[in-house]
């Protein structure tokens, strides 16, 4: 009798066994996914970091042209010249950081995509 009942838990049911296996990849899909999202989080820190050093250097690199322009301006047409130089390279550098940005938004969407649906990030 003790034969019989040492062999029915040595076997397992193949229900059992499966819900084991669904268990086993679903934890493994969230493990998957809080890794993911944990990269993310970082890339998107560092991503920040960068953009407020270059974007704070450009701003006072605009500002020291500003300067030296204003003080070699001896009349009003030298200031109106000046002020519409000075306007159009902070138009082109709002312009280019708009554009690089949108691209930006663009990767972090299908990263996000990506992580969502459960492919592996870069």
């Amino acid at each position: 009798m003790s034969e019989l009942s040492e062999r029915a838990a040595s076997v397992r049911f193949p229900a059992a066994a499966n819900a084991e296996a669904e268990a086993a990849k679903l934890n493994q899909g969230a493990l998957e996914f809080m890794f993911g999202a944990q990269k993310m989080v970082l890339d998107e820190m560092v991503f920040l970091g960068d953009e407020m050093l270059e974007r704070t250097q450009t701003e006072m690199h605009l500002f020291t042209e500003f300067v030296t322009k204003m003080a070699g301006a001896h009349s009003v047409k030298d200031i109106k010249t000046m002020c519409e130089e000075c306007g159009q390279h902070q138009l082109d550098f709002y312009r280019r950081d708009s554009e690089r940005l949108f691209k930006h938004c663009e990767r972090m969407i299908a990263a996000t995509s990506n992580l969502i649906s459960g492919r592996a990030l870069n």
